[in-house]
């Protein structure tokens, strides 16, 4: 597998993949170890950290995002998050937890891509979703 960074715009202190590892056109697997060092957990909360519901869902959504760079369904393209559906969290991410992250393609397009996750630490669910994604050709930005 490529580079995340040759995958996605994103960098540090947004850049929330660390590596796919599958990447076929219905699935993509991918992990983000969460460190005790990143930016939230020192209002998030101070003395109890854990990684706030929108970062899971930004890192499926930016893992879904990487799958599809991957695989270069969409040639040179920004996917940009548009909507978010059914987010549920059901366990805690806390400092040192990886997350294993489990997308399904449920639709892309050339304008659109629709994507489903589950977040697991452990083999638990921590969070899971469903997300809608524009794509900009980059000469059109």
């Amino acid at each position: 597998m490529k580079d995340i960074k040759k995958l996605l715009p994103h960098r540090k202190p947004f850049l929330f993949v660390d590596r796919i590892e599958k990447a076929d056109k219905d699935e993509i697997i991918g992990y983000k170890l969460f460190g005790d060092d990143e930016f939230f957990f020192k209002g998030h909360f101070p003395g109890y950290p854990i990684v706030p519901g929108v970062i899971l869902i930004e890192s499926m959504a930016q893992c879904g995002g990487a799958g599809v760079n991957e695989l270069g369904i969409l040639g040179e393209s920004l996917i940009v998050l548009a909507s978010v559906e059914k987010a549920k969290f059901r366990k805690q991410v806390k400092p040192g937890d990886e997350i294993k992250m489990v997308i399904k393609n449920k639709r892309i397009s050339k304008a659109m891509l629709r994507q489903s996750g589950t977040a697991f630490v452990n083999g638990e669910t921590a969070a899971e979703g469903e997300w809608l994604c524009l794509v900009a050709k980059k000469d059109q930005l």
